[in-house]
């Protein structure tokens, strides 16, 4: 799932339904032509699986909440049935409401066997829902470290540059 949901992960000016069914539509149109009232089942199916909050499936996606659009990015996903998912920034610009049922879903996949791989900027996100957080320096991986060791000093230790780290990296490169 991609970090910017407005500028790809979603078309905002189409419906839900619609943007649900972006990755799917060819398997669920027969002879080339789309069955519109499966469509509209797959999105409704969806809906009330991540209690995406709307008025009508028709609606269109740019009317919505922060947190209910990323909900439906994700149901385009969740659709494909994928083995893993990878969630960029996946709680970016949504309200702490929203944040704890995004929180729940990835929860709740986890336990199915889904494997989810994050990335996010916020410290205390990755603290309260990875089992291992694996830090990245300059594209270098400098640890991983396990959800029952995890600490802000530890990740940010590991994450900081020190003036000995940035000097050899200088001259290696050069």
């Amino acid at each position: 799932m991609t970090e910017d949901r407005k500028k790809s992960g979603l078309v905002l000016c189409l419906p839900v339904f619609e943007n649900i069914n972006l990755i799917n539509a060819q398997k669920k149109s027969a002879f080339g032509y789309l069955d519109w009232r499966q469509l509209t089942r797959v999105a409704e199916k969806q809906r009330k699986a991540l209690n995406i909050r709307l008025s009508r499936i028709e609606q269109t996606v740019a009317t919505l909440s922060g947190g209910n659009q990323q909900k439906v990015a994700l149901a385009k996903w969740l659709e494909f049935e994928p083995d893993v998912i990878l969630f960029d920034e996946p709680t970016r610009g949504i309200d702490i409401g929203a944040k704890t049922e995004i929180y729940h879903i990835l929860g709740a996949l986890a336990a199915r066997g889904t494997a989810i791989i994050m990335v996010s900027s916020e410290l205390p996100e990755l603290l309260s829902v990875a089992d291992r957080i694996m830090v990245l320096r300059e594209g270098e991986m400098k640890g991983i470290v396990r959800r029952d060791e995890a600490t802000q000093e530890l990740i940010m230790s590991l994450a900081a540059l020190n003036h000995r780290d940035t000097a050899a990296s200088r001259q290696e490169r050069a």
